[in-house]
């Protein structure tokens, strides 16, 4: 969703030619944008901070209100720290500057698809840092109460099929589930996730 027309076509042309890749719809604005994520309800919606009408903030916002199971992608010209805590804190589980690499751009689009932690690099970084300025501890008050049971098994060691059994949900649904898990509580990856549930008690601690 970017309000640049061109950029949008080149960036278009970029994932189309993909075999495995497939643009499902395109706006140029944050109410398009909420509305197209709705209908569509694609795997992964790539989002500009800067547009007419509703922000890519504020649209991120809505779309995450909605469907809390969302996967966005900032793509935005700026690297700014402000910039970058606003996109996470807003729901945003990527961050990418539009002068990226186009084969780092598919890259990180495919591990995004995939599931796995997304800000690497210099991003990664700089969160890591502005966390630590913030002071701030990831708490359970920000998981569903959904996320809170998956969480749980993950602590005690639970594939993602054994948990959507216990849980009666679909495999995919516990995969989208972990990825806000880990968005949330700032953790890299699964093994983070389950020793942050045994310390806040969600589990007991293996002998």
């Amino acid at each position: 969703m970017d309000d640049h027309r061109l950029f949008r076509s080149a960036i278009k042309d970029l994932i189309d030619r993909e075999p495995d890749l497939m643009v499902a719809a395109e706006a140029g604005d944050g109410e398009t944008a909420v509305k197209l994520a709705e209908e569509t309800m694609a795997d992964l919606i790539l989002m500009d901070i800067n547009m007419p009408g509703m922000g890519g903030l504020q649209a991120t916002r809505e779309i995450k209100r909605r469907m809390p199971s969302a996967s966005i992608v900032m793509l935005t010209a700026s690297d700014q720290d402000q910039v970058l805590w606003d996109s996470i804190v807003v729901g945003a589980e990527g961050y990418l500057v539009k002068t990226v690499d186009p084969s780092q751009f598919l890259w990180q689009i495919r591990s995004h698809l995939n599931g796995e932690v997304r800000l690497v690099g210099p991003l990664a970084v700089k969160l890591r840092r502005l966390l630590q300025e913030r002071d701030l501890e990831p708490s359970l008050a920000s998981l569903t109460e959904r996320e809170r049971e998956v969480l749980a098994f993950v602590g005690e060691g639970a594939s993602n099929r054994q948990i959507a059994h216990q849980l009666n949900i679909a495999e995919n649904t516990v995969k989208n589930h972990l990825r806000n898990i880990l968005q949330k509580l700032h953790c890299a990856n699964r093994v983070q996730a389950a020793a942050y549930a045994i310390r806040q008690g969600l589990v007991k601690e293996p002998q």
